[in-house]
């Protein structure tokens, strides 16, 4: 019997040995895996660790939970990141930092009253705890905020959604009519699964609407701009010709480290990306880019050293000359829990994530708006159902409307991220206007001043087709004032009146070229004579006004032809023509010594510019319509061509009249409205209302 018993109870001990080494080797290789931050290849090493482990050995079963929970809570299994904290206290082995990730899980269960005990239990301990501090009142008060619900109306878009993660939605387009987002579906580059989530690295996918407005099924991007790594967490410059996203590269020795890059769109098209060195530490992560809506900052999330704890969004300066000096957006934005997924609305709010701020659980989407008075910001929690228990993160707008996409993992016990719409009806009035040259195309690199009479002072950048949009507020005269080096200016002015609905004004702003011939078009004479006609007025009058709205300019004046009648004659009777119009110009209030009239007859026909052979295919850019160019063409053709020949124009002489004294002396520097393009600079317009 000794013998069996001796036998038996050896057997025993080898076993535990066993289990206990094969546990120690589990938890070895979940080190690994989290030392480079592959947390759920860590987590199943940790879990296999766990369950290897005697259940006599208390403390080294509380210490693997502990690892195995933190791991579960970074890759948002909250269910199980719960189940693990518990065991942590269950085994004795917690501390406050514990109770705290355990109240923060509960709060994204929905566990409100569970969670207000946990942060209670650190109070008891520590009552300067701020987190603590922020946590209970969040729990004492989540469940009626969310009773309480707010105006936003939210869905869920499944033609954006897969069986895995999608998130952080953003629209592109002059009329918000693609979507750029993150996903880890099947369809992303490479083969592997990530050790960080155990699914396929992310890549930005887009989605397309269609003529009827119906969004198309999310497709891939082949230019290059993903990877075999995470690319992830896009947003794009205000002219939509660059892009910034997150990228993640792998390395088996070394932690990931999230960073910047750039991808420039060239014909339709992404080019691989770029990094974008915002520090020399190589230390932090640089995620989530946003770029403000003036273009001249790049707001981004960080875990660099002099934040306030965890992640903060900081800023850098965009300039011709590279990047600037990173500063800390600081309080009351930044908290010592984690601020990500910087985004701004249009109108210049800036949206963010945070788990350290009052919420109902998880990341909440919070406002920061500049108070006009103490020009600091003030946070404002826009409520259920925009947020929820879980995590709410990556908005976009469409426009100054506040409707858009954003990104949640309410719902998914997995944790994974899908894409919702979200809507908040208000009565929004904005202007919409168009920037282009007179006979020819958009000027996407035109400003437009803006200034109202209730302090509003902007400068707006245009997009790609020239245009811009801008919030504006009923009871307001607004002034705008279009330039682009090598045209003349071009104002309108706006009166808005309150609406019952929202409404959207579309102004014109049409540039002269100081380079170019501009035709004066819809003027108009008797035939054969010189005498205006009655129709001729309104352009004549825009003519007025452009000469007023650029007090510096000279211009000659000039009537053409067709090649019919003899030489003198049409020379005669254009030059007649010329001081037609230049008499009205004086009549009018235009000094006589700006304006040159010239009568060319047949002396200059017209030669074709690009923007016409859109109207008249048979012709190409550069054809002079000659009598020989002429003649050889059909009747029909012939008197289209004749007509194009029969034109008043103008041409810029000078852009400096009236700016110098006799001695050569610049004068006083004119007010803003009276300054010409090329005197426009990077200082405030100020205009003044009558």
């Amino acid at each position: 019997m000794k013998v069996r018993l001796t036998i038996y109870l050896t057997m025993c001990i080898l076993a535990l040995l066993t289990v206990s080494c094969g546990a120690d080797h589990y938890m070895k290789k979940g080190e690994k895996f989290l030392a480079i931050g592959e947390y759920y290849d860590a987590a199943a090493e940790f879990k296999t660790a766990y369950n290897k482990t005697p259940t006599k050995e208390r403390a080294k079963r509380g210490q693997r939970a502990r690892k195995l929970a933190y791991c579960y809570d970074r890759i948002n299994s909250t269910a199980k990141a719960i189940a693990a904290y518990r065991n942590v206290i269950r085994y004795k082995q917690d501390s406050i930092d514990t109770h705290l990730s355990l109240a923060r899980m509960l709060m994204k269960a929905g566990s409100y009253k569970e969670a207000a005990k946990e942060y209670q239990l650190v109070l008891d301990t520590l009552p300067d705890n701020q987190q603590a501090m922020t946590g209970l009142l969040s729990a004492q008060t989540a469940q009626e905020e969310k009773d309480a619900g707010s105006r936003y109306i939210v869905k869920k878009v499944d033609i954006f959604n897969s069986r895995r993660a999608d998130y952080s939605p953003m629209l592109f387009g002059d009329e918000y009519d693609q979507l750029y987002f993150t996903s880890t579906r099947n369809e992303a580059e490479g083969d592997e699964l990530s050790g960080i989530t155990g699914t396929k690295a992310g890549d930005i996918f887009y989605s397309q609407k269609d003529e009827t407005g119906k969004w198309q099924r999310p497709e891939t991007i082949e230019s290059g701009l993903n990877s075999e790594y995470d690319e992830g967490a896009c947003c794009f410059s205000p002219d939509q010709r660059m892009m910034y996203l997150t990228q993640c590269t792998t390395d088996p020795n070394y932690p990931r480290y999230a960073t910047i890059v750039t991808s420039n769109r060239s014909d339709a098209a992404w080019s691989k990306p770029t990094p974008l060195e915002i520090s020399s530490d190589t230390l932090s992560s640089y995620a989530h880019p946003a770029v403000s809506p003036d273009g001249l900052w790049l707001y981004f999330t960080s875990d660099m050293p002099g934040g306030k704890g965890g992640y903060d969004i900081w800023r850098i300066r965009l300039t011709s000359a590279g990047l600037g000096g990173a500063e800390n957006l600081g309080e009351p934005i930044n908290t010592e829990g984690d601020e990500m997924f910087p985004t701004f609305r249009p109108n210049g709010d800036l949206y963010f994530s945070s788990n350290g701020h009052k919420g109902l659980g998880g990341l909440d989407i919070y406002i920061a708006t500049v108070d006009p008075k103490t020009h600091k910001f003030k946070i404002e929690h826009p409520g259920y159902p925009l947020n929820s228990q879980a995590d709410d993160f990556g908005m976009t707008f469409e426009g100054p409307h506040n409707r858009g996409f954003f990104s949640s993992n309410r719902g998914d016990a997995r944790g994974w991220d899908h894409i919702y719409s979200f809507e908040k009806p208000e009565i929004i009035q904005t202007v919409k206007g168009w920037v282009y040259e007179m006979e020819g195309y958009e000027l996407p690199d035109a400003l437009v001043y803006m200034v109202g009479s209730d302090g509003t002072n902007l400068k707006l950048n245009v997009k790609g087709d020239g245009s811009f949009t801008q919030v504006i507020q009923p009871g307001v005269d607004y002034i705008m004032l279009a330039t682009c080096k090598g045209f003349l200016n071009h104002k309108e002015e706006l009166r808005v009146e309150p609406v019952q609905e929202s409404k959207e004004y579309v102004l014109q702003f049409p540039l002269a070229s100081i380079r170019v011939p501009v035709l004066i078009d819809n003027i108009f004479y008797d035939f054969d004579k010189y005498t205006l006609r009655p129709e001729s007025v309104t352009a004549l009058d825009e003519l007025v006004k452009l000469l007023n709205e650029n007090p510096n300019v000279t211009i000659e004046l000039s009537a053409h032809c067709d090649y019919k009648g003899s030489s003198e004659y049409n020379k005669t009777l254009s030059q007649k023509r010329a001081e037609a119009v230049v008499n009205y110009l004086i009549e009018h209030g235009i000094a006589r010594d700006r304006l040159s009239p010239v009568g060319y007859g047949k002396e200059k026909p017209k030669t074709i510019r690009k923007k016409l052979t859109e109207k008249y295919p048979w012709l190409k850019e550069g054809d002079v319509l000659t009598e020989d160019f002429i003649k050889k063409l059909d009747p029909e053709k012939q008197e289209i061509c004749n007509q194009l020949n029969r034109r008043t124009e103008f041409i810029v002489l000078r852009i400096t009249y009236g700016m110098y004294d006799e001695k050569g002396n610049l004068k006083n520097p004119p007010k803003a409205q009276e300054q010409t393009n090329e005197d426009i600079n990077e200082e405030e317009l100020y205009f003044e209302f009558e």
